[in-house]
């Protein structure tokens, strides 16, 4: 059977972001445009609402603050040995809370050290659903991030999901 693709872009507080789902999961999502994340992915597209319904319905309830577990099944087919590791590692830290990048090293038992996994946080295909915002520097500073607008998105979702108080800006 041939795998498909279809997808979904979804408008958030942090701009729109992009779902992709086979038949087995979440494959991939992004900041930007469907055919930025298509280029990425060698699948034939299928239009299915459907079938990017329930992510979409969960990546809406997160940004109202109504969603702090997704559910949505994962399609870990991009991934594969010590990323595949850290990834999933990743995927079980909780809203609300961070690790350092050190920690996350640790957690997973990969082997892969600190520098190692601020590489696989900025190849993450599965941002916020697997979510590398919640990955700090050791010092508790925030650390690097490559999606939306970077370092300022990764700030505005922990303070969303309260790992961050707000400050003035947000008030």
């Amino acid at each position: 059977m041939m795998t498909t693709v279809s997808f979904a872009e979804v408008p958030t507080p942090v701009g729109t972001f992009v779902l992709a789902m086979t038949e087995a999961g979440l494959v991939a999502s992004g900041w930007g445009s469907q055919a930025g994340l298509a280029g990425r992915l060698d699948l034939a597209e299928v239009h299915d609402a459907d079938r990017t319904a329930f992510a979409v319905a969960e990546l809406n309830a997160y940004f109202a603050g109504e969603l702090k577990t997704f559910e949505t099944p994962i399609d870990w087919r991009l991934m594969s040995g010590s990323r595949l590791r850290v990834l999933q590692a990743l995927h079980g830290v909780p809203y609300g809370t961070a690790v350092t990048y050190g920690e996350l090293a640790e957690l997973s038992g990969s082997g892969v050290p600190a520098r190692g996994i601020g590489s696989i946080m900025g190849s993450n295909p599965i941002p916020i659903i697997v979510p590398c915002h919640r990955v700090i520097a050791a010092g508790r500073g925030l650390g690097g991030f490559s999606g939306g607008e970077g370092v300022e998105t990764k700030r505005w979702l922990l303070t969303h999901e309260g790992y961050l108080p707000p400050t003035l800006l947000d008030l």
